[in-house]
């Protein structure tokens, strides 16, 4: 957009009059960016990070900011529990405008969590942190305090309580009922006055160190009676829940904005001027059929896609996936947010897209003419793959070797997929296989693991799918092709000429270029492990590793058995300090090269800052979790999400409580719970979405016996 860019240029300019100034007025002054931990406040606080900041308390406005080289973000305590967004979000979208918000400064982002939502103001007030991003309701009394930017946001307070509660139709009906607000929030205003208009209600307050979130999981279990939530949190909420329901508004729509110092009219209007080129608040309808010239007026792409291995997932924290990697390519290249929208089946992609709930399918879908009678164009093409049969892995190779061996077989795939057409003209042909429809809403990594499990006779994959299946798993296998090559391409509405023939420009100079290349490589053909096939023991001295002396330097530094720090390190590298894996984590201890920034390492080549990054790290997940957890089962709590993020662990405690399992213990219950995640039944409702969780489990127990065998060759 024009505006950002006039605004980039501007931003620019005054970067460097400030450099030039401070230049003048203060010599060459620089500042160590070398603390522990994002949060500087308490080294042993669980914090997000970004890039690490020593602690320091600065009042000043813009040019001090500037000076320093950092733009510290206060945040509520939890909201870097990172999530899979899958109809856009306000901390998605936050996120988006601040990292480029920090790029046009020429600044670090840091991001700095409060123990409490009541410490917002007062640190900010104090100089803890420069700006407040958080969904603070412009209100006279916080106007007394701190200054406003323009709002990011229009919103309504909606009371929230559970689906199985019809009860709840009119304030009226809030008599003998109990609100769950946190007191600092303009909820706790809110249901005062509730309470004041209808005698009867009972206001409780909340702890101030639970997110919204949080509360209302406590409501759906029935902790609490009913709270408010906003009507745009409460949008991305029912996307993963159906435990929950908005009964009716309890305000009009009031705006959102983020809280600075007062005095600081240089950072105001900067701020001022970057959201209001974001137009944040006149985002498009919820429905839009635009063409790209609106999309561009709007600055918001929404694609359509699915959340699975190949499309688009949350791994470790980080947003991943090859659609998702290449759709945030084309926004960018766009200058554009970008919006994931996750349809509840594959089958409601088409639809969707008609109805305007997105903008482009970006999903892996094979370029099939026959469609564009419903309405919808295919882009050209950006990837090629072949349909394989799949079977058991017991399979014998001479009972499976051409399209003949097919008769009266049993074949699985979902029919709103290409691979039914393909059967169905193998049926016409003569080949008298049985075709049988899976649920739509099954991915087809879930048909695949229902035919290893015997559930299902045979399906079909392609080829880069079933790829990434046989590096994880080895009880299938590839048995043939069906026919020549497949295409796939993007979507769009047929009206949208000027969308498609962007589109295609993008993907002619992208398509086999380094970013394609590299991205390909990056999630089809790299092995997806670190499995060296080897064996290792613990020899006759007692030396576990040749990294024993650093990892007992660094497991008491935090607190760790060392023998358990060299289990993981076996687990994770099988001891090879080069080892890279297909998502880009690096060394001894498999640390993503960002989280190592964000914890103070810029380079863990070496084996003692991998070592050190990566224990320092397992302690930062640690302090994750509640600390009434039992010892050992913290322990295992934090290896699990050490192998795949923190969310999939907090989602599968929650599946364990829905099937009567102990959500406070690993073995037995919650290990038996994660692998559902990996079911669309499950995921769909899942806040970090789709996990392929039979891996953590296989993490857990693996580093548990070799800890054990560890202990007896070492002794106590």
């Amino acid at each position: 957009m024009r505006g950002i860019h006039r605004f980039r240029q501007r931003t620019r300019h005054l970067c460097h009059l400030f450099v030039l100034l401070r230049a003048v007025v203060v010599g060459l002054f620089f500042l160590a960016g070398c603390g522990s931990q994002e949060d500087s406040q308490d080294t042993s606080k669980p914090t997000a990070f970004v890039a690490s900041v020593p602690t320091y308390l600065e009042t000043g406005d813009l040019d001090a900011i500037l000076s320093r080289g950092y733009l510290r973000v206060l945040s509520p305590p939890r909201s870097d529990v990172n999530y899979l967004p899958r109809q856009g979000s306000p901390d998605d979208m936050a996120n988006r405008l601040l990292e480029e918000l920090a790029t046009d400064l020429n600044v670090k982002l840091v991001r700095i969590r409060v123990d409490n939502h009541s410490d917002l103001l007062s640190a900010v007030l104090k100089g803890e942190g420069d700006v407040i991003v958080a969904q603070l309701t412009i209100t006279p009394e916080r106007q007394s305090h701190i200054d406003f930017t323009v709002p990011v946001a229009i919103v309504r307070e909606q009371l929230v309580t559970r689906e199985s509660d019809a009860n709840l139709k009119r304030p009226s009906d809030l008599k003998g009922r109990t609100i769950v607000v946190r007191k600092s929030s303009t909820f706790w205003q809110t249901a005062q006055q509730l309470k004041k208009q209808h005698p009867g209600i009972t206001v409780q307050e909340a702890p101030e160190h639970l997110d919204t979130e949080q509360i209302l999981d406590r409501v759906a279990r029935g902790r609490y009676d009913v709270s408010i939530a906003d009507n745009d949190l409460m949008r991305t909420v029912v996307t993963y829940r159906s435990d929950l329901r908005t009964a009716f508004d309890v305000t009009d729509e009031q705006p959102v904005a983020w809280g600075i110092r007062p005095n600081s009219p240089a950072l105001l209007d900067t701020l001022n001027t970057f959201l209001s080129a974001a137009k944040l608040t006149h985002s498009r309808p919820t429905l839009s059929t635009d063409d790209f010239v609106n999309i561009k007026q709007h600055g918001v792409l929404r694609v359509l896609t699915r959340n699975n291995p190949a499309t688009y997932f949350l791994w470790r924290g980080e947003l991943l996936g090859f659609e998702y990697e290449l759709s945030r390519h084309f926004a960018n290249t766009h200058h554009l947010r970008m919006e994931m929208v996750v349809p509840p089946s594959r089958q409601d992609l088409i639809p969707w897209l008609l109805e305007g709930k997105g903008d482009v399918i970006a999903a892996s879908m094979t370029i099939a003419p026959e469609l564009k009678a419903e309405g919808v164009d295919f882009s050209r093409s950006y990837f090629e793959t072949s349909e394989i049969v799949v079977s058991r892995a017991e399979e014998q190779e001479d009972h499976l070797k051409g399209l003949q061996d097919l008769a009266g077989r049993t074949v699985v795939v979902r029919r709103s997929s290409s691979y039914w057409l393909t059967l169905e003209a193998l049926q016409k042909q003569g080949i008298e296989l049985e075709l049988a429809a899976a649920p739509e809403e099954f991915e087809t990594e879930e048909i695949i693991a229902r035919v290893a499990e015997g559930e299902y006779d045979l399906t079909v994959a392609d080829s880069h799918l079933l790829d990434i299946e046989l590096t994880w798993r080895d009880d299938i296998r590839a048995a043939f092709p069906l026919g020549g090559t497949k295409h796939h391409g993007w979507v769009v509405r047929d009206a949208n000429s000027e969308l498609l023939k962007t589109i295609n420009t993008f993907l002619k100079k992208t398509y086999r270029g380094v970013f394609y290349n590299l991205t390909v490589q990056k999630y089809f053909a790299n092995e997806r492990d670190i499995r060296r096939h080897v064996e290792h023991r613990a020899s006759r001295s007692g030396e576990l590793s040749p990294y024993d002396e650093l990892v007992k330097q660094y497991a008491e530094q935090y607190g760790f058995d060392w023998r358990l720090i060299v289990a993981q390190m076996y687990q994770e590298s099988r001891f090879n300090p080069d080892a890279r894996s297909w998502a880009g984590a690096v060394g001894l201890m498999q640390v993503l090269p960002r989280t190592a920034k964000g914890l103070g390492f810029q380079d863990i080549r070496s084996p003692k800052k991998g070592i050190h990054a990566g224990v320092k790290y397992l302690n930062w997940v640690r302090n994750r979790f509640e600390p009434e957890l039992p010892v050992k089962d913290r322990m295992w709590f934090t290896l699990a999400a050490y192998n795949v993020g923190q969310g999939h662990v907090l989602d599968a405690r929650r599946v364990a409580r829905q099937q009567g399992l102990n959500p406070n213990r690993w073995f037995g219950n919650v290990e038996r719970a994660i692998p559902l995640l990996s079911k669309r039944k499950f995921s769909r409702k899942a806040r970090h979405g789709y996990c392929r969780c039979s891996e953590p489990v296989k993490y857990v127990r693996e580093i548990k016996q070799r800890y054990e065998a560890y202990v007896q060759a070492t002794g106590p």
